[in-house]
């Protein structure tokens, strides 16, 4: 078998030769290579180029400056680059141990799926490299959450929170995943149906160093998480409910510390459309900035139209109460519904425009096809 296994790491320094030992021998017979995608900040790279001289089975280093994409941005960087299309995906702390290799490549080797799925949760499989109870409760959670996310596509997949799989490259379109963070078999089983099996596996202690894991993670799943669900659009709606709650909570409190309703409103509205623009600029918008003009820009830009729609949407909420004799409750939840939609089109199509190169498509079709990506994708229908 032809197996290029990619192994994505951050500052597993103590890790890099005793990973390197133990896959080589679990691929023994196997047209093998390993692929380090490392971002670290300490002496991981330098031990991985130390290794690589000396290791029997081939071993490449990329080494990223830009960490796009955390984790899962590097694991497809590594299966971009691997030399063949089976590629398995593991952790460098070998809590994934090497010795499952085979299993997986055996179980894939059969011809009638595109993914092997390592699972915790299934036959012998278990958990007990959480590292305590809490883990243990966080990770079960998470995964009967994703699973009442994507009841259609998950229906046979017990863990789908493991980095530790092997997929078939070409049932993946690598340039179609947005990974977001560190889940991202989650990533491509949730874009496209796939044929998957598991088998079980013991999520070992790790051999050295410390957890990565964090409440920043959990942040990045749940993005992720809603992001696969619903799509652009949906987060763009959420932080901007987020925004609505705030703007409410900043009114009260400023009026209660004797303050005019007037200032307190405009105060509001304006700490509410800075915090907006920070927050779709880091979970919705995140991969179109690379693209797109400079972040003071996209700023003045976002600020300049969100306080024009203000002041426009304003008067006419007093329009449409003294005109069509509805109440203002109604003629808000109207003028807002259209001001969301507006708000968004505004910010795909202008804020986060990519900068102008050559000939550019006609307004109208770039219009068509980028409401339709933004709004309708990805997410299972």
């Amino acid at each position: 078998m032809q197996l290029s296994i990619v192994v994505p790491t951050f500052n597993e320094a103590p890790n890099v030769a005793e990973l390197v030992r133990r896959v080589t021998a679990a691929v023994e017979g196997m047209d093998a290579e390993i692929i380090f995608v490392d971002d670290s900040t300490d002496a991981t790279a330098d031990v991985i180029r130390e290794v690589a001289a000396s290791a029997t089975v081939p071993v490449t280093l990329i080494h990223r400056t830009e960490r796009t994409g955390g984790l899962g941005g590097a694991v497809v960087e590594g299966m971009a680059a691997a030399s063949f299309d089976a590629c398995l995906v593991m952790d460098g702390d070998l809590q994934h141990p090497p010795e499952d290799i085979p299993g997986l490549c055996r179980r894939f080797a059969r011809g009638d799926v595109d993914v092997v799925v390592a699972s915790r949760y299934t036959g012998g499989g278990t958990a007990q490299g959480l590292a305590d109870r809490s883990r243990v409760l966080v990770s079960k959670t998470s995964t009967a959450l994703t699973k009442a996310m994507f009841p259609i596509r998950l229906k046979d997949v017990s863990d789908p929170m493991t980095g530790f799989f092997l997929v078939d490259r070409r049932t993946v379109d690598l340039a179609d995943l947005k990974p977001r963070g560190f889940k991202i078999l989650l990533e491509i089983l949730a874009r496209k149906n796939l044929r998957v099996a598991e088998v079980p596996f013991v999520f070992a202690d790790r051999h050295a160093g410390e957890s990565k894991a964090s409440f920043r993670q959990g942040i990045h799943f749940l993005t992720q998480l809603t992001a696969l669900r619903f799509g652009k659009m949906s987060l763009f709606a959420i932080i901007g409910g987020l925004g609505a709650i705030a703007n409410v909570v900043i009114v009260w409190a400023l009026t209660h510390l004797g303050m005019n309703y007037v200032a307190a409103a405009i105060i509001a509205a304006e700490v509410t459309i800075i915090g907006n623009f920070l927050l779709i600029e880091r979970f919705v918008f995140q991969d179109m900035k690379g693209e797109a003009s400079g972040v003071w820009q996209r700023f003045a830009k976002s600020f300049t139209f969100n306080n024009v729609e203000l002041v426009v949407r304003i008067p006419i909420v007093a329009l449409m109460v003294s005109t069509s004799h509805i109440t203002a409750v109604l003629a808000t939840a109207i003028t807002l519904a259209v001001a969301f939609v507006v708000r968004f089109v505004f910010h795909s199509l202008v804020v986060y425009a990519p900068r102008k190169a050559g000939v550019a498509p006609s307004r109208a079709r770039l219009l068509a096809e980028e409401l339709d990506s933004q709004a309708m994708s990805p997410g299972e229908l």
